[in-house]
């Protein structure tokens, strides 16, 4: 629906994409491009969480010679940024292929004169390594990396959004003398860090959505300027809000799960490393 909604053509809101969805493709058609997020949202997400902890405790380590140090907001901002760049470099490649398989049988309403050979509303990809074995021979590393300066624009801000307000709302959860915060409190923590950090990024997500979406008919975008300015043209200043309703409501549940899994995964392992020392 996401996708749909910031690069598609015809939706005229959340319920009716989601019916038009469901009529032209029935329910396959909700799990378009999923194959190729789900085997690589392991490695996505350890790398990810890793380096923003990882950079804390180092950078704790530097400033006062104990990793375990309570990280000063400094300290969070870079490890988000960085977690950020991290991101961008392993999901790139990502959301390109899932976008272009969600988006290969959408009706393409502009007429181009350099329109690819194939033939609008029929699949172009037969499937995710299909699709990225052919925007690689096609058009080489910068078109698996297409849309990686929007995702830049867009992932840098988000995880400092998303990394920032989930530690200071599990500080302020945590009773006093506490050493981590409660289940409860990660699940609504991290689910209200979701929540704000795809509304927030949701803008820069239409545009990433647009430009990656760009190719498999059209080539309309020359970058994300240009996209920015094409969007702003055409449909006005409420085109960088589609979709912000699905992006928030799907934000929480994923973040909550997401949070609640690292904290307890890091807990058990902990707690085994404990067990087993001498």
């Amino acid at each position: 629906l996401q996708t749909r909604l910031q690069a598609g053509q015809g939706y005229g809101n959340t319920l009716s994409c989601l019916l038009t969805l469901y009529r032209n493709e029935s329910v396959a058609g909700f799990f378009k491009g999923m194959s190729f997020p789900l085997a690589s949202v392991a490695v996505y997400s350890s790398m990810v969480f890793g380096v923003f902890s990882n950079t804390q405790r180092l950078l704790g380590q530097l400033r006062h010679g104990d990793p375990t140090q309570p990280p000063a907001l400094p300290d969070m901002l870079l490890a988000s940024t960085l977690a950020g760049f991290v991101s961008v470099a392993i999901g790139t490649p990502v959301d390109l292929v899932k976008i272009r398989l969600q988006m290969q049988t959408q009706p393409c309403t502009t007429a181009d004169t350099k329109l690819k050979p194939a033939v609008p509303g029929f699949a172009v990809y037969r499937g995710p390594v299909h699709c990225f074995r052919t925007v690689l021979q096609k058009e080489g590393l910068p078109g698996i990396y297409r849309g990686a300066g929007a995702m830049l624009l867009r992932d840098v801000p988000g995880y400092c959004l998303y990394f920032i307000p989930y530690t200071l709302l599990c500080d302020w959860s945590t009773p006093e003398g506490g050493i981590s915060p409660s289940p409860s409190s990660v699940w609504l923590a991290g689910g209200a860090a979701g929540a704000i950090s795809w509304a927030v990024a949701t803008p820069m997500d239409v545009v990433k959505s647009r430009i990656q979406a760009d190719g498999v008919y059209l080539n309309k975008y020359r970058g994300t300027l240009d996209c920015i300015l094409q969007s702003y043209q055409n449909e006005g200043f409420k085109v960088f809000f589609r979709g912000i309703m699905v992006n928030t409501v799907r934000g929480f549940p994923v973040s909550s799960a997401t949070f609640l899994g690292y904290e307890l995964s890091l807990k058990a392992m902990r707690r085994g490393q404990t067990e087993t020392s001498p």
